[in-house]
């Protein structure tokens, strides 16, 4: 049986853009599936950031930025003021999960906000994407206006934020060991290898 490496993010979280690299680094050729659990750091209706704010603006520029480069990532803060909620996006990720797509489907959000600067709480741009990693599109569409997936979304909030605890994003779980932040792909490559030698 593979090791499970569950990964706690939100789509408008840059740090979870970053860490998704080093993280597809680490596990190549070995034997894990990753699971991307859904987090929301602003959930409705408690205010999202504005970009245009000063404070939100030295952050990017003193560890974003930095750390995007070192990394030779291309990240922008994305100018879509407030930033939007995502938990349509989330709902939409349990449909495009129950079609085998969750993975390419969380990566195209991140990309989508963080380099294309696309309103990812907007239905219509959360169609076109869907349809970009191979979705039916007016399922995915129903599914959305319905809230088909609105209680699974919630239960994967309570667990997130009650269950397991998370208090920051990205946080990962890799079998038995908790890892919080952006981590090197050999930092990530260590506690992969320990925890695939002990469920060995």
């Amino acid at each position: 049986m593979s090791l499970t490496i569950k990964v706690y993010s939100d789509y408008v979280c840059p740090f979870c853009f970053l860490a998704e690299q080093p993280l597809e680094e680490a596990i190549q050729g070995k034997d894990v599936e990753v699971e991307w659990m859904p987090y929301e750091l602003r959930p409705y209706p408690n205010k999202t950031l504005l970009p245009e704010e000063s404070y939100l603006q030295t952050t990017w520029k003193q560890s974003v930025y930095p750390m995007a480069e070192k990394m030779g990532i291309h990240i922008v803060l994305p100018r879509v003021s407030p930033q939007p909620y995502t938990h349509l996006a989330f709902e939409g990720y349990q449909y495009a999960k129950e079609h085998g797509k969750g993975n390419e489907y969380n990566d195209r959000m991140l990309r989508a906000f963080f380099q294309e600067e696309l309103d990812i709480g907007n239905i219509d741009v959360l169609c076109k994407l869907a349809e970009k990693v191979g979705l039916n599109v007016m399922e995915y569409r129903e599914a959305l206006k319905t809230r088909k997936y609105k209680e699974v979304h919630e239960r994967a909030l309570e667990h997130a934020y009650n269950e397991a605890n998370i208090s920051a994003v990205p946080t990962f779980i890799i079998g038995n060991t908790v890892v919080q932040g952006v981590r090197s792909k050999e930092a990530l490559e260590s506690v992969i290898e320990k925890e695939l030698a002990r469920h060995q």
